[in-house]
């Protein structure tokens, strides 16, 4: 399963707390044509693993549970600007 680092549940609890996001909103990872879809959405859609790590709700189509199985998602926030990223075996050592 995904696992997230502080800087990534931070992130992702910043964007689901804004006033417009619906109350149990999460941040959605799908296996898109181009790679990783990251949408905020306002719940999961039906076979969507969830995620629920500290309040910070990330939901996983099933194709991208698969992919980033024992992987870790990692975050920068800059500004008002928030980049994901996935952390290599290395940097979690």
């Amino acid at each position: 399963m995904l696992t997230l680092t502080n800087n990534a549940q931070d992130a992702v609890r910043t964007l689901t707390k804004d006033p417009q996001a619906p109350e149990r909103a999460g941040l959605r990872i799908a296996a898109g044509n181009q790679g990783l879809e990251l949408m905020l959405v306002a719940e999961p859609a039906p076979g969507d693993a969830l995620i629920d790590d500290d309040g910070a709700r990330v939901f996983l189509e099933s194709q991208a549970a698969n992919l980033l199985d024992e992987r870790t998602l990692d975050a920068e926030i800059e500004g008002d600007k928030v980049n994901f990223f996935l952390a290599s075996p290395e940097e979690m050592s």
